[in-house]
């Protein structure tokens, strides 16, 4: 088994398609929100490979399936980060006021 990152949203929808699980998002904020997708499986080289040179084929249901899972799965997280921000602010600004 190996893993694969990817900010290319298709390609881990893709790489779901083919058995493969996501293990990881991480997002990063660098003047724009970048969200990688980790992806473990097996044979992800040759399906990685597949995508890149156009030979990828897959059920369209299943991959609209697998877009939706990732989009859902990564506005958590992000939900969970501005949140996380908000009450840390809200905090900071409650402390500011009682003193």
């Amino acid at each position: 088994m190996n893993s694969l990152e990817t900010t290319d949203l298709f390609k881990g929808a893709f790489l779901l398609c083919k058995g493969g699980t996501l293990s990881n998002i991480r997002v990063e904020y660098n003047g724009r929100k970048t969200a990688t997708f980790r992806i473990t499986g097996n044979n992800l080289d040759q399906y990685n490979t597949d995508y890149v040179t156009g030979r990828a084929l897959v059920n369209p249901t299943q991959l609209k399936n697998s877009l939706n899972h990732l989009r859902d799965v990564l506005f958590n997280k992000l939900r969970e980060k501005e949140n996380k921000d908000y009450d840390s602010t809200r905090d900071n600004q409650l402390h500011k006021n009682r003193h």
